[in-house]
């Protein structure tokens, strides 16, 4: 009775947009994240009125708010560089490619562990199942580029991610084109290395790097293969050895490379979107 009174007055209006634009933290409660017993506190501090967590719900609802997991962002992340790189940087690159008939693909790196454990389990209530690792750990690493008309191209290797294993890439890379490749990548200290600047200064028509704002690795459709490929390995049986491991991980880019529609949907996420959309986006 009282809600509805705060939201003739705009009180509804007010309190969503406390939710939207602040933290608890930032209004004199704790925490970071929002709940339902959260809001209903800051109704009762601004309003002086006291509602049930469900009650909490049904107004959230009516306000057109939806309860989400929230993406993270680093905190060293510059908003003016995300800003110039749509703004600027992204149709200056695409405008490039077209005036040199090349294509745009988008690489990144991940590593594999075999001690790394995904997914859920079932157990007993108030007891975190435990699951047993071998403590002889290996890992595995992989390179992959992506492009919007479904092509992956990728590498398999065992030694750590240098200049070197980037260089190597790189010419695997344009072994399969017969046009210029422009490789959008982070800022890696191998993808920056005097060693690969020389490698593409050699053969200036092949590749060209583009390099994403620093800590914003939500911009490379890359992150979703990555994403993707982790989740694929098998839950119930795990690698016994670095090969096994490697066989996996080649794999699922093989499974990938047979579906293009697959590649081409890791474009559609909200925050790579805009290397689909012809006009840039101001974020």
């Amino acid at each position: 009775m009282v809600v509805g009174g705060c939201e003739r007055s705009g009180g509804g209006r007010a309190a969503s947009v406390a939710v939207l634009d602040h933290r608890p933290c930032d209004v004199g409660l704790s925490g970071q994240l929002w709940t339902r017993r959260l809001i209903g506190d800051l109704i009762a501090k601004l309003y002086r009125v006291q509602l049930t967590v469900p009650g909490v719900g049904k107004y959230l609802r009516r306000w057109g708010l939806s309860f989400q997991r929230p993406d993270k962002r680093a905190v060293e992340q510059h908003p003016e560089a995300v800003r110039r790189r749509h703004e600027e940087t992204w149709p200056a690159i695409r405008a490039k490619v077209k005036r040199d008939g090349g294509e745009i693909l988008f690489a990144d790196q991940v590593g594999i562990r075999s001690d790394q454990v995904t997914g859920r389990t079932w157990g007993e209530k108030g007891r975190t199942p435990v699951v047993r690792r071998s403590g002889n750990r290996f890992s595995v690493n992989a390179m992959s580029a992506i492009s919007t008309k479904g092509r992956m191209h990728f590498m398999v290797f065992t030694e750590s991610f240098t200049a070197e294993v980037m260089c190597r890439f790189l010419d695997r890379l344009a072994g399969h084109f017969d046009h210029k490749v422009h490789l959008v990548v982070d800022g890696h200290s191998a993808h920056r290395s005097k060693k690969v600047r020389d490698r593409l200064a050699a053969h200036p028509d092949d590749v060209e790097l583009h390099f994403l704002p620093p800590y914003a690795p939500e911009l490379n459709p890359g992150e979703l293969v990555n994403a993707g490929l982790k989740h694929s390995l098998p839950k119930q049986h795990r690698a016994r050895d670095q090969a096994e491991l490697a066989a996996e991980t080649r794999r699922f880019f093989h499974r990938r490379q047979r579906q293009p529609h697959i590649v081409r949907g890791y474009f559609g996420g909200p925050h790579v979107r805009y290397v689909l959309d012809e006009n840039p986006i101001s974020f």
